[in-house]
């Protein structure tokens, strides 16, 4: 009994691991996009997310953002990601390589460390936090 409890626990981390790293790579994908709608399904509404130079989007800034090409990513590359989940709880931390056309601005690139905390809301995983802080070089 003890053996198929272990193999069944498991077996839902795998699962949830693979369903977090899913809606990371839906996110990055929605990011580029600047699809509203796939943006919206992923995070929660009490979303903080935090950009490596201090200000902290609410969830309508950060959709607004990403939406009106305020924030416009051409790319994302995400490198050197790890997942850990605690009950409900995941965090990721990655690298993020990303080349930018900001509304109004010179075409870009940011060079980040990111930290991701996803929470299980029912069967999906949903964007609580996000934190960015600059990094020297890309991993």
């Amino acid at each position: 009994m003890t053996f198929f409890m272990a193999v069944s626990v498991f077996g839902q981390k795998k699962n949830d691991t693979n369903a977090v790293s899913d809606a990371a790579e839906k996110l990055r994908s929605a990011m580029i996009s600047g699809d509203k709608s796939a943006l919206e399904s992923l995070i929660l509404p009490e979303l903080t997310y935090g950009h490596s130079g201090g200000h902290i989007d609410d969830a309508a800034e950060f959709v607004d953002k990403l939406v009106s090409k305020k924030s416009d990513f051409v790319t994302i590359d995400i490198t050197n990601q790890n997942i850990h989940i605690v009950g409900n709880t995941a965090i990721i931390r990655h690298h993020f390589y990303a080349t930018t056309a900001d509304f109004g601005k010179a075409p870009g690139d940011v060079t980040l460390d990111i930290v991701l905390v996803w929470v299980k809301v029912k069967n999906d995983w949903k964007l609580l936090a996000r934190q960015a802080v600059k990094s020297e070089k890309k991993k």
